[in-house]
């Protein structure tokens, strides 16, 4: 038993409240649930009941014991004050407030609804043998729930993904095209050079890279100067140049590489080598001026990818690193690493900046997210065996959410999915 389950019994009414009374023996009539609190504090706020023949207003705290309520040192906790019914499954104490009045108690065992409670064992019923507790009745769930579910979920994703850019446009001064060149940056890290390229980003001021980037070899130079992949000796020309001019503009800007993460190569497939992507930031910051005010007024994904319509410098046409010649290929965008960047970065920060702006952009946002494909991977793949086959990203993404934050934290009934199983 969990005391979520006494939390849902109490805010959908799934007990036979009609009968319900104190421990004391007086009845209590319920008018309004109250507001579920989910941070500190009581569970449930203004709450409206009728005990005895005395109206109370005030707040309810709901335990799997009454005992609970000393465990938790509630009786010494101001906040707990305005207690007026305390809710729980068994009654093994009497509670007080500090002034020593006793607190009504409410026992939920004899009163529930069979049905809710037989749903609720058989949801939570062989956990560890199961990846998810209702994967053997997630199918019956009818589309219109799980699409809503979904769509609020990928929001909630969406808002823990913008938690960190306060700080990181805290760092450059408010200066939204330098906030984008970061996320840009880590984005084109992937997960092994993200902090990495984001520690790049970081150290060279974005005026710095306006003006670099009306020279890509200037940028590039500078870029992959400061990821310290420039050799110093080396008889290939290229390098050699690259390595003169980091030089120059280092020394012209007094920029210093000390503090940067080193970068990897290890494991990351020859098309994902920080030489390539830095050569490609490079190659991007070139084509575009203003790249922040074009990815936030692109009305269709079309013309986010268009954007990204970019490849290295002409000699990683033929190398992957630094003196090793290879056979000759561009080295484009694919259109999955920019379904990434859209997903990670830049979809994130336009939400971000628009609810910045006051906006609400969300159907855009959406209309985004159903163009790009959806995402494969051992979770996604899991819940596709599962369900109706993922459609799109923001599918995709928000069963992500679901997997990571309702799922493995058994938080079925704080999930639209658990509630219905339960309900039915």
């Amino acid at each position: 038993m969990q005391e979520d389950f006494l939390h849902y019994l109490w805010k959908f009414k799934k007990y036979a409240f009609a009968k319900a009374e104190t421990t004391t023996g007086l009845p209590i009539t319920l008018i309004n649930v109250g507001q579920h609190n989910h941070l500190a504090g009581p569970d449930f706020f203004n709450t409206t009941l009728v005990i005895g023949n005395q109206k109370w207003a005030g707040n309810v705290e709901i335990h799997l014991k009454s005992s609970d309520w000393y465990a938790h040192n509630h009786e010494t906790d101001a906040a707990y004050d305005n207690v007026i019914l305390h809710v729980v499954w068994e009654h093994d104490v009497e509670i007080y407030r500090k002034d020593n009045t006793a607190i009504p108690t409410l026992v939920l065992k004899e009163l529930v609804v069979e049905k809710a409670l037989r749903s609720y064992k058989e949801l939570f019923n062989n956990q560890s043998q199961q990846w998810i507790n209702c994967e053997n009745s997630i199918r019956e769930i009818p589309q219109m729930i799980q699409s809503n579910w979904l769509e609020r979920l990928y929001f909630e994703r969406l808002t823990r993904k913008t938690e960190h850019i306060t700080p990181m446009l805290n760092k450059v001064n408010g200066d939204w095209e330098a906030a984008l060149f970061v996320l840009l940056m880590r984005s084109f890290g992937t997960k092994v050079n993200a902090n990495a390229f984001q520690s790049i980003a970081e150290k060279i001021d974005f005026s710095i890279v306006r003006k670099c980037a009306q020279e890509p070899f200037r940028l590039e130079a500078l870029l992959l100067g400061m990821a310290g992949l420039l050799p110093e000796n080396t008889i290939d020309s290229y390098p050699m140049q690259l390595q003169g001019e980091y030089e120059f503009v280092s020394h012209k800007f007094q920029i210093a590489s000390d503090g940067v993460l080193p970068v990897q190569f290890y494991k990351l497939r020859p098309d994902n080598f920080p030489t390539l992507r830095l050569s490609q930031v490079a190659q991007l910051y070139h084509k575009h001026l203003n790249l922040f005010q074009k990815m936030m007024s692109a009305a269709t994904v079309a013309e986010l990818y268009a954007l990204f319509d970019i490849k290295a410098s002409q000699y990683w046409d033929t190398h992957y690193s630094f003196g090793k010649d290879q056979k000759k290929r561009a080295k484009k965008l694919s259109s999955s690493f920019i379904d990434i960047i859209i997903i990670n970065a830049i979809i994130p920060l336009r939400f971000f900046y628009n609810q910045y702006l006051g906006k609400d952009e969300s159907e855009v946002l959406l209309s985004m997210m159903h163009a790009i494909k959806p995402e494969s991977n051992s979770i996604i793949n899991k819940y596709n065996s599962l369900r109706d086959r993922a459609q799109n990203a923001q599918e995709t993404q928000a069963l992500l959410e679901l997997k990571a934050n309702y799922c493995d934290l058994n938080k079925c009934l704080s999930c639209a999915i658990g509630n219905y199983l339960i309900k039915h």
